[in-house]
């Protein structure tokens, strides 16, 4: 029998900010198209964004975007804070859904996004300190591959990062090892799609893993092709504190689907798309940044106890 108690919880967890869409192409300062799926971090008591924002070509760049309160009042760089070098072949086509970390070894902002190179989408790293100057590292993986955060520090000595590569024509949420950030290995599935279920055609990752006391959460979008278009909803997981390879509990439902008109109508109908998130120890307020209808940037809030609470009652994964 379905978890009829559960499943109202998850539908209770979060509230859409009143004065959604925070952030629409009339906000910006330069001609654009649609912005969405926005990294997010807090820096200095302030909410920092890094946003897709894609031209009147069709080509993506991103843009930071600050405020006070991460809600209102945000002040957007006035012009592209990262754009592809289009003459380079791994950045022909521009670069798209950011997540960022503090990475603790480095003292540094670890930026991954997709590139989209001649051969395909391509997860690329990039590392700031101040969001104005930027290191880029280059290509981690090959073709088809995005949806890509770094752990904010080791794992017996090496790097761990997730990402969402296409296996034999499968789209499930990997994780890989690296000694140095260059060389990856050890390529491990963490989640797969599940047959039948609302994330039954792709799974990957949202916003970047966040540690708890009791393991990481990792926000994970779940696909569902219908008649009428695909639909991305939101669901969670929860990884163990000091190996992430293992996955502790994963929730059955989404917490998190299409249902205001912003984000059913835009260029992409009956999508969120969450991939930034920060957290309020002192307030236990989570703040979840996502693009809605790849046209507008939306935010939800939740108490991170809630989130807890109910990501600890999901079943346990049999190993």
């Amino acid at each position: 029998m379905p978890n009829f108690e559960l499943q109202k919880k998850a539908n209770e967890l979060f509230t859409r900010y009143g004065g959604n869409p925070i952030l629409t192409p009339e906000d910006w300062p330069y001609a654009v198209n649609a912005v969405m799926n926005p990294a997010a971090i807090k820096i200095n008591n302030e909410t920092l964004i890094l946003a897709r924002v894609e031209d009147m070509r069709g080509f993506s760049h991103l843009t930071v975007a600050r405020s006070a309160d991460g809600f209102t009042n945000w002040q957007i760089d006035s012009e592209p804070t990262m754009e592809a070098d289009h003459s380079n072949r791994e950045e022909r086509w521009g670069l798209e859904d950011p997540r960022i970390i503090w990475l603790e070894e480095q003292k540094q902002y670890a930026i991954t996004y997709t590139s989209f190179s001649e051969g395909g989408p391509v997860v690329s790293l990039a590392i700031t300190k101040n969001f104005k100057t930027f290191a880029r590292l280059g290509v981690l993986l090959p073709p088809e591959d995005k949806d890509a955060c770094l752990f904010p520090r080791r794992f017996r000595g090496r790097f761990v990062l997730i990402h969402r590569p296409i296996v034999r024509g499968e789209a499930h949420i990997w994780l890989s090892f690296s000694p140095d950030l260059k060389h990856w290995g050890d390529h491990t599935m963490l989640i797969p799609s599940r047959h039948a279920y609302w994330d039954c055609h792709r799974v990957g990752l949202a916003c970047q893993p966040v540690e708890t006391p009791q393991g990481w959460l990792m926000f994970y979008h779940g696909v569902r092709n219908t008649t009428a278009g695909a639909l991305y909803r939101l669901g969670l997981v929860l990884l163990d504190l000091n190996e992430p390879w293992k996955v502790l509990r994963r929730g059955d439902e989404w917490i998190l689907g299409p249902r205001e008109l912003y984000e059913q109508v835009g260029d992409v109908g009956g999508v969120i798309f969450p991939s930034g998130v920060t957290v309020s120890k002192e307030t236990d307020q989570l703040n979840l940044y996502y693009g809605a209808a790849d046209c507008t940037i939306a935010v939800a809030t939740a108490k991170m106890s809630d989130i807890m609470n109910y990501i600890m009652s999901c079943p346990e994964v049999s190993s």
